[in-house]
Order: C-alpha cells, then sequence, then structure tokens
C-alpha cells in the first residue's frame, strides 16, 4: 500500500532539486528476536520484522505495547537484552547512537527540540553537522575552504526547507513558526544529515487536521521522491492507512500481526488489543 496524499497538500516534493536519491543504497533493516527487560519486566519479547528499501512501515499498537522502547533500539539509546538490528551489512545492536546516525539513520522525536531563537535556516544546518569536514579552526577564520563548504551547505539547506515547504520561513526564529511548521523544520533538519533510514516518532500527534494532511504528503515524498526508508510510529491511523507500506502492531512487547495495512487493520487479534473485544470461547 502506497497512497499518495492528493498532489497540491503540499508542494514541496514536486521539486526537483531536492529528490536526489541518497549517495548509497538503501538496504533493508532486519529486526530479528530483539528482547530487551528492565529488571525483570520484558518491554519487547522476541520481535522480528523486516522494513524493505524505500517504504513506509509503521510500528503501532495500543499505549505500552512497546513502540517507544523499539524505537529506542534502533537508534541506539537502549541496548537490547538479546536479538539482532541489521541495517544492510552493519550490526547496530552494539552501537551508540552517533555511530548509528553516521550509518545514515535519523530520528525524529515526538516532543520539539529545535533552539527557538536560532533562525530556521541556522537549526536546519545543525543537521549538517556530520557531513562537515572543515575543522573549527579553519571555519572560525572564515579560510576560503571553509566558506565554499558553508555555502554549499546552506545551498542543500535552502533545497531541503523548499521540499518539505518552508523556504520562505528560513530566516525566521524557529521557535516563533506555528507547531505545524515547527514539525517540519525538525523533519527537514532530519533531512539535512541525507539519511538512509527515518525514524519517525509521532510525526503528525498535536497537529490540525490540515497540518496532518500536508505533513503526510510530505512524508510520502521522502519515500517516494527521496527514496529513503521510514519507521513510523503513530497514533492517527488514517495517517497510518494512507502512508504506510508495510505495519507490524505490538501488544505487551510481543509482536501480534505483521504484513500489509489492510490486513493488519482486520486482523481479530488487532481488533481486540485495541478494542478489548474478550475472544469467544
Amino acid at each position: 500500500m502506497s497512497q499518495t496524499p492528493p498532489p497540491g497538500e503540499a508542494t514541496a516534493p514536486a521539486r526537483a532539486e531536492a529528490t536526489r536519491t541518497p549517495a548509497e543504497p538503501v538496504p533493508a533493516l532486519d529486526v530479528r528476536d530483539v528482547t530487551v527487560r528492565f529488571a525483570g519486566l520484558t518491554a519487547l519479547d522476541a520481535v522480528s520484522f523486516t522494513v524493505r528499501p524505500s517504504t513506509v512501515h509503521a510500528v503501532i499498537g495500543p499505549n505500552g505495547a512497546g513502540k517507544s522502547t523499539c524505537f529506542n533500539v534502533l537508534s541506539g539509546v537502549y541496548k537490547a537484552t538479546s536479538g539482532s538490528v541489521r541495517f544492510g551489512a552493519h550490526e547496530l545492536t552494539a552501537l551508540p547512537p552517533h555511530k548509528i546516525a553516521d550509518l545514515g539513520v535519523a530520528r525524529i522525536f515526538q516532543n520539539l527540540a529545535l533552539p527557538p531563537r536560532a533562525t530556521v535556516e541556522d537549526s536546519l544546518m545543525l543537521g549538517r553537522h556530520r557531513l562537515t569536514r572543515t575543522g573549527f579552526l579553519a571555519a572560525g577564520l572564515r579560510l576560503p575552504a571553509a566558506a565554499r563548504e558553508d555555502a554549499r551547505h546552506r545551498a542543500r539547506v535552502r533545497e531541503i526547507a523548499a521540499f518539505v515547504g518552508l523556504e520562505k520561513q528560513l530566516g525566521q526564529p524557529a521557535g516563533s513558526l506555528p507547531y505545524g511548521q515547527q514539525k517540519l523544520a525538525e523533519l527537514a533538519r532530519a533531512l539535512c544529515m541525507e539519511p538512509r533510514l527515518l525514524l519517525l516518532d509521532e510525526p503528525v500527534a498535536g497537529m490540525t487536521a490540515d497540518e496532518r494532511r500536508r505533513t503526510a504528503a510530505v512524508i510520502a515524498g521522502v519515500r517516494d521522491s527521496l527514496g529513503i526508508s521510514i519507521v513510523l510510529v503513530e497514533h492517527d491511523m488514517g495517517v497510518v492507512m494512507r502512508l504506510a507500506d508495510a505495519v507490524t502492531v505490538l501488544d505487551f512487547g510481543r509482536r501480534i500481526a505483521d504484513g500489509a495495512p489492510g490486513d493488519v487493520q482486520n486482523d481479530p487479534a488487532v481488533v481486540r488489543a485495541y478494542l478489548g473485544e474478550e475472544t469467544a470461547e
């Protein structure tokens, strides 16, 4: 399933300059038998799923299902008690977050984390940090090489801002933007890292219906135009069903369903987990 919101919801994905595919091929993300325990409590119990390249894979479930724990394992915040997370040839389970980021994995948290007084452009430039080669001294002295590199990064920032529809807000303080645009700025900052895999934690939470539609259109463009794989945790089932190519459902730390959105939506175990229906005797 790959239903893109109607054209015109967001103009950014049509911008040709920002639709460059990542420099390296996007590999699959393979999660196998991942278990996480905290002081005897099992937060994830032998969870497995595969995120195919250049797809949106949703991880859903009721509150307390283990979604956040799963995300924290994928990004290196938590270490799995057992199991494996492989991104192509790379085993992620033993790596710290910055090493995982260096492999092209970017994460957006549910809560806003933009520096409120910095401009949108400068906030997005923070996403270029891992790609910067100029040393601190050269940058401070504004040596020609440093100036050229800075110009290249700012040009890319402008392309990505246009892609998400924020090109007119680049000079504004990030904290002055409406909530929905601040969430888009965080998405743009993650894209400035040139990721191959994007972890989105409730990207449309707290938005108006119009903001949700526009953000969903941008996320679809990230997959369709940039070819970036996306793992999505989201409570808005309308957004999940429109965007997801595959869905994994967790409940009490266990995987109870995995497959195409339509199949998962009608799975009796999923219906029981969400609605609390009694199993027929």
